[in-house]
């Protein structure tokens, strides 16, 4: 895994100046020959795409994908409705791709973007697929995304334990993403910008490797993102690496007045 390093940001709102840090890393892991992740973490659009698909198609549908958010920060107008073009044009990319002509070929997505044109600034959490959003918030650690997955349509039907669907044999199939046979509108989820947050985004690659509690004790025990970052990446590969793994940590300082 290359170098992980600490970025920072400072943003002034009106009587508000936020100061935002954050890392970001990434690593094939211990068991698949190629790295299908991809990652974007440049202010105001942190996210973590998940490729899948034979051959190349999985790296080719989630860098596809990044790259098209990444020209909608270079645009300088991050939005719901700029996010969802720019998912369109992956979708396009993707079909027009030679190398990604499996059927199952697509990507996860999901992250969060700091939402500054309304009156009172907020983050706005995007995901399709299984990848996740955590927040730390006054030492409790909560999963802000749901998966799309089959074994989360189990868990919420009442017909499966969050136990059980750590080791179904369904736990790879997801039920949405960003590919030439589904929609591409995320789900979205609006949430205060408040002093001391820290947000995780991640691959199932992590979550695969630690539960939410691990994920916690690492984020306490390194305040610096970078460092949490290659604490968690650490972990994540000492206990399997079974798949890529890709990690944002992003945190939040709120000055008022």
């Amino acid at each position: 895994m290359p170098e992980v390093t600490t970025h920072t940001r400072s943003v002034p709102l009106g009587q508000t100046t936020l100061e935002l840090s954050w890392a970001a890393g990434t690593d094939t892991g211990r068991r698949r020959e190629v790295n299908q992740d991809a990652v974007l973490a440049a202010f105001p659009l942190y996210v973590v795409a998940d490729g899948m698909g034979g051959h190349l198609g999985g790296e080719i549908a989630s860098a596809s994908t990044v790259d098209r958010l990444r020209a909608v920060v270079d645009g300088g107008a991050v939005s719901t409705k700029n996010i969802e073009k720019a998912l369109s044009r992956a979708v396009k990319d993707i079909v027009a791709h030679p190398e990604t002509t499996d059927e199952g070929t697509g990507t996860t997505l999901t992250g969060v973007y700091l939402e500054t044109q309304t009156e009172e600034p907020h983050w706005v959490t995007l995901n399709i697929g299984d990848s996740r959003v955590y927040l730390l918030r006054d030492g409790e650690i909560v999963q802000v995304t749901t998966d799309h997955s089959v074994v989360q349509e189990l868990i919420a039907a009442g017909r499966l334990s969050p136990e059980e669907a750590e080791n179904h044999p369904y736990g790879n199939v997801i039920t949405r993403a960003v590919g030439p046979s589904d929609s591409v509108k995320p789900d979205y989820l609006r949430l205060d910008v408040l002093d001391g947050d820290r947000f995780v985004i991640c691959s199932d690659g992590l979550t695969k490797e630690l539960t939410d509690f691990g994920i916690r004790h690492f984020l306490e025990a390194n305040a610096d993102p970078a460092a949490a970052v290659e604490a968690m990446m650490a972990a994540a590969l000492e206990n399997g690496g079974r798949d890529n793994i890709t990690i944002v940590v992003l945190d939040v300082t709120r000055r008022d007045g």
